[in-house]
């Protein structure tokens, strides 16, 4: 044992200039990666404003949390937003690079460049500009709305008509993302599978229910954790949609979501010690959700 430690140590001083040049890594992975989440979990288990001393208090802002109605309204909605936009943008997303993959050929990289342009779009510039589409008296929307004979909606004065808004934005905004994330899962399938498939009398819908959807899983897997930790995360998009109400989820914080519910008690009212266990419970309920996409998403038929 200690001709093995001291052969250790001979060799750490005969590499020491290795590990001088490489100790920059480690030295910010361990400021910036590893010192936050620590910290983080021993202030959830402290009072404190920055003002005054931290006080320990247990597993009292937690029990608190629990106990906090608009913690359940933010938990609700993210829920929500998870099933009502990450679900559609899924399924949507997979056809229509199925359909680039398959169909369009010539005019695939304009198409693409098309659907991902929204990505590169600032999250503040998108916001201001469906604020101003979904405006009541003259936006974009409510203007075809008249258009047609239909009299216009409230869309960020309402709780549901606000759901929707920012649902659309949202499917506008990643569902480009999505698609070329799929295509590119979809362009490493092999084309043997499909001629096979067609020798054997397969049609279009069976062919990609049977040979696509299996064989892409590994990538739809992959969106559908990415999506819902991004849905689950929001804070951008509804804050600055409310921002004329208050900026903080608009009417009956309708569009509170965890994130802004987290900034709101920390950086609002100074209770960081609330705010780091809030921080805590969402890292929880990610993981969670990202297992339960990975139980039922990763199964394999064989």
């Amino acid at each position: 044992m200690r001709s093995r430690r001291a052969g250790l140590w001979r060799d750490v001083k005969r590499n020491r200039w290795a590990y001088v040049f490489i100790s920059p890594f480690y030295v910010l992975f361990a400021v910036f990666g590893v010192f936050p989440p620590l910290f983080a979990l021993y202030l959830s288990l402290h009072k404190w404003d920055i003002i005054n001393p931290m006080q320990f208090v247990g597993l009292a802002n937690y029990a608190r949390m629990l106990q906090d109605k608009l913690f359940w309204k933010a938990f609700t909605n993210v829920m929500f937003f998870t099933v009502a936009e990450a679900v559609p943008e899924l399924i949507l997303a997979l056809t229509i690079a199925y359909l680039l993959d398959r169909f369009v050929l010539r005019a695939r990289s304009a198409f693409l460049a098309a659907y991902f342009s929204p990505m590169v779009t600032s999250s503040a510039a998108v916001a201001i500009l469906f604020g101003l589409m979904f405006a009541v008296n003259f936006g974009l929307i409510n203007a075809g709305l008249r258009g047609l004979g239909f009299s216009p909606v409230r869309w960020l004065e309402r709780p549901w008509p606000m759901k929707l808004a920012l649902i659309i934005l949202l499917l506008w905004r990643w569902l480009g993302w999505n698609v070329v994330l799929f295509l590119a899962g979809l362009q490493s399938i092999s084309r043997d599978y499909y001629e096979a498939a067609r020798v054997d009398g397969a049609n279009g819908f069976a062919i990609f229910t049977r040979i696509t959807v299996p064989l892409v899983r590994p990538t739809i897997l992959y969106v559908a954790i990415l999506s819902s930790i991004g849905t689950l995360q929001l804070f951008a998009e509804p804050y600055l949609l409310t921002a004329r109400q208050g900026g903080m989820g608009g009417r009956e914080n309708s569009l509170l979501t965890m994130v802004m519910y987290l900034y709101q008690v920390g950086f609002g009212y100074f209770r960081f010690g609330y705010a780091a266990a809030v921080s805590y419970v969402m890292f929880v309920i990610i993981l969670l959700v990202s297992l339960l996409n990975l139980r039922f998403l990763g199964r394999s038929d064989r």
